[in-house]
């Protein structure tokens, strides 16, 4: 075992019970191998020198497996921890920086607003209307608890909160903010909010309507506290064992899922490596993943700031309660597990160590076949490597599947929590688009603009200017557009063309669409567009968002309409693949309820196909996610699916429905023909069933079928993989040669031909577990290519019985059928001879001169 091996060992198995009841059974076990080969060695006669060294290589097989089963157990449930916490760790930063990108924008356009500029510059003096008009923004962009109107000398002019005491401020970002040209982001105590530790205000100068002269501040107050309250309560683990945090540059907690676990201000060890090292913190061990931000349209967030999930290793591998619900077909189970070394590789090695063992006690029993009429003595012995080497195989399957589960169940917890980002980060900013559009219906130069009787195309430049200004600080639209009551459309933007183009000016919006804004009976109310194909984006579906726009003087009369067009194919795509990560093999898609497809990270699935998907997915509620082992383009694969349930107001009590489902598939491999027609648990020979004293067989499985050879023809069982293929001839059903390699003997080269093939008419697939059986008839060898071996049991005559070819004077393949299990299991019985002849018939192959050489 290698030394990082044993030492991750040493740190990590103390608090894994399962994987220490595993290594338990099978020190167990590794003692009865040790017995057996005790009582081998004091029953010791010329024929049991082939037992004592197959008792040797099996227990040298069980050390091996012991510390190879222990360490990947070990190896992938810490992966697997690292890698769940490292996920929300990364998405912590990512979602909070995604949402204060829109922050960046929002200063930078109200800063520029014409009445509170005016009012600032002392143009006029109507303080009630200008707090009015702050309010009214606030309540379309509810992530701000607070806007701020300043002169330049940090006197606070209008405020919408009435209960604060701030007069004024001589913080220095108020000097700060006078000399530059863009906004200023501060996060830290400030004067400004006297009643929080820290505040995070995003502040941008104002200059003078006419002059264009610095004239004040304004500041937006983002409500830092609640909007990470919604972060941690929506991603955190549902058992709370892990804690989610966001530091700033000096690994400071900023904020925190648990203040009472990691206090606001303690300064907490920190893992950007992804290093498996266990770090303490206030007397506690914990595993630790950290992420800084990877930015947003070239936004990378507040300098320094990380977001980091911490989870104490006493409860990090707690076993889960919902692991039992890993029910999965035996076909797909099969299936999956061929596939085991591309997603598994400490998988794939424990199943390889496992078959190997197998086949060493399947062949020391092969071995013995025949002596234990006339060598009583071994009798004991036999008996116990058949029941011990029954119970490794048991324990075999059940550690291979407490690996396999551990692998399966992180893919899916990890497919549905990408699903659930996702549709978190959907709805986060469709929110934005709804804010957008209100707020813009009530800018002062369209409501007059629109309400004028007779337009000038003065009027109409003016308002297209400010239009181009919204869209070049929100490039998350493609067009804004402004439109009469009639429905035409009377000024444009086009992001999507250079230079100035009006190809829509003069045409009419849709009738429903129309009606629909038209019927908006307030301010707060907006219209959604269905996601559908519009001439509005090249005739690509998109979804547009509309907001009457107000007579100046009658709120209640809609003079017409703005409508922004979101460039729904990069802003959704990117999106997903940011959801993803990179992460290979990973498809994800924005469905409906209907299973359009809205956005796709696949090339074949384009947007306006359907996605074919279980119903009850489409009928989840709201909120929910599921994950599932299924098959999709023909690969096995996890899928996690979530459904929208809104933010903060949006799609929750605003009146807007629109459910998207986020899909996340995790492709492990294509699907492989495993026709199991009987399981291994229905296979195992009941012990009163088996008739010791009996006729031998030698059994192995094709296509999940049972099949046995007469022991005594039987030489040994080698694995597949040492098949060494061949192109000479095209001899029907051979698959290639193998070499044989024996003590005090020559290497001798056989022929291999593949017994599947034989029995259906179909070339095998060769698979890990495949085997090949080495006959011998006439002092002639070959060997049979079968899926998996299984035992060599006995059966008196009475179970043995000749099937309707079975007395055929030219042979068949299959003359007799074994009754197991009182008849519950039938097994086929060969006919080698039969073979020998049909493969002579054929002309089987001599062997190519150069392996005669190297075999002499």
């Amino acid at each position: 075992m290698h030394t990082h091996s044993a030492h991750q060992n040493d740190i990590f198995l103390p608090y894994m019970r399962d994987v220490i009841r595993s290594e338990q059974s099978l020190r167990e076990l590794n003692l009865m191998w040790r017995m057996i080969e005790s009582s081998a060695k004091m029953n010791y006669l010329a024929e049991t020198k082939s037992i004592l060294q197959t008792m040797a290589q099996t227990r040298a097989g069980f050390d091996q497996l012991e510390q190879e089963l222990v360490s990947s157990l070990v190896h992938e449930k810490v992966a697997n921890v690292l890698m769940e916490i490292g996920t929300k760790a990364h998405y912590v930063i990512d979602i909070v920086v995604r949402n204060l990108y829109e922050r960046t924008a929002d200063v930078g356009f109200l800063a520029t607003d014409h009445d509170l500029c005016a009012f600032v510059a002392g143009m006029n003096n109507d303080p009630i209307a200008i707090r009015s008009r702050l309010l009214a923004y606030r309540n379309k962009y509810t992530v701000y608890d607070e806007i701020m109107l300043l002169d330049k000398d940090g006197n606070l002019l209008i405020q919408i909160n009435e209960h604060s005491e701030v007069e004024g401020s001589i913080d220095p970002l108020i000097e700060q903010t006078l000399n530059s040209e863009t906004y200023v982001e501060t996060f830290r105590a400030t004067d400004l909010r006297p009643c929080k530790q820290k505040s995070l205000i995003y502040s941008q100068r104002m200059l003078h309507p006419e002059t264009g002269e610095v004239v004040g501040i304004l500041c937006l107050c983002f409500d830092f506290e609640k909007e990470m309250h919604g972060i941690f309560d929506s991603h955190r683990d549902p058992d709370e064992r892990s804690n989610m945090l966001l530091l700033d540059s000096e690994n400071r907690v900023i904020a925190s899922a648990d203040t009472l676990w990691v206090p606001l201000g303690a300064v907490v060890p920190v893992n950007r490596s992804g290093s498996t090292r266990l770090m303490m913190f206030g007397g506690r061990k914990y595993l630790v993943q950290t992420f800084i931000a990877e930015g947003y349209q070239g936004y990378m967030g507040p300098p320094g700031w990380q977001g980091q999930v911490m989870i104490p290793v006493e409860v990090a591998f707690l076993e889960d309660s919902d692991k039992a619900s890993i029910a999965l077909d035996p076909n797909i189970t099969e299936g999956l597990l061929t596939h085991a070394q591309t997603f598994s590789p400490p998988l794939y090695k424990i199943m390889q160590a496992a078959e190997t063992i197998q086949r060493v006690v399947w062949n020391g029993q092969v071995m013995t076949a025949g002596h234990s009429d006339h060598l009583l003595q071994l009798k004991s012995v036999l008996e116990q490597i058949s029941e011990t080497g029954t119970r490794s195989n048991e324990l075999f399957s059940q550690s291979i599947s407490n690996l396999y589960e551990t692998v399966l169940g992180s893919s899916l917890r990890d497919t549905e929590f990408m699903s659930h980002l996702l549709v978190d980060l959907l709805d986060r900013n469709l929110y934005e688009r709804s804010n957008d559009c209100r707020w813009w219906a009530l800018t002062p130069a369209l409501r007059h603009t629109l309400a004028a009787t007779d337009r000038s195309d003065a009027m109409l430049k003016d308002i297209t200017g400010i239009l181009a200004y919204i869209n070049s600080l929100y490039t998350v639209y493609t067009r804004i557009f402004v439109y009469d009551k009639t429905g035409r459309i009377i000024a444009s933007t086009n992001l999507a063309h250079s230079g100035e183009d009006n190809d829509v000016i003069g045409t009419n919006i849709g009738h429903d669409t129309l009606q629909s804004v038209l019927s908006l009976a307030t301010e707060q109310d907006y219209y959604v567009t269905p996601f559908a194909p519009t001439p509005l984006y090249n005739n690509l579906p998109t979804y547009i968002y509309h907001a009457a726009i107000r007579h100046p003087e009658s709120h209640n009369t809609v003079v017409g309409g703005i409508g922004i067009v979101f460039d729904a194919a990069p802003e959704f795509s990117a999106m997903l693949h940011g959801g993803l990560n990179g992460k290979a093999d990973t498809t994800a898609y924005f469905i409906n309820r209907d299973g359009l497809i809205i956005a796709s990270t696949d090339p074949t699935r384009p947007v306006g196909t359907r996605l074919d998907i279980d119903s009850d997915v489409q009928h989840q509620r709201n909120g929910r996610s599921s994950s599932s082992i299924t098959i999709h383009d023909g690969h096995y694969a996890s899928m996690g699916c979530s459904v929208s349930s809104g933010y903060r107001e949006f799609k929750v009590s605003d009146g807007y429905k629109e459910d998207v489902i986020a899909v996340v598939f995790e492709s492990f491999g294509e699907i492989r023909e495993r026709n199991t027609a009987i399981s291994k648990a229905a296979a195992v020979l009941e012990h009163d069933a088996v008739d010791i004293g009996g006729k031998q067989f030698a059994t192995c499985f094709i296509d999940g079928n049972l099949f046995a050879i007469p022991a005594e023809q039987v030489l040994e069982a080698l694995p597949g993989s040492a098949i060494q293929p061949m192109s000479m001839g095209s001899f029907e059903g051979r698959v290639g040669m193998l070499a044989i390699e024996h003590e005090s003997a020559a290497k001798q080269f056989i022929w291999v031909f593949d017994l599947g093939y034989m029995v259906r008419g179909k070339s095998s697939e060769l698979a890990h577990n495949s085997q090949v059986i080495v006959v011998q008839h006439e002092q002639q060898n070959i060997g049979l290519l079968v899926d998996e071996l299984h035992g060599v049991p006995e059966f008196s005559a009475e179970f043995i019985t000749d099937t309707p070819f079975g007395k055929d004077e030219n042979g068949t393949l299959i003359p007799q059928v074994i009754k197991g299990n009182h008849g519950n299991l039938l097994i086929q019985v060969l006919d080698i001879d039969y073979i020998y002849r049909t493969l002579k018939a054929g002309e089987m192959p001599s062997m190519p001169e150069q392996m005669m050489q190297e075999a002499a």
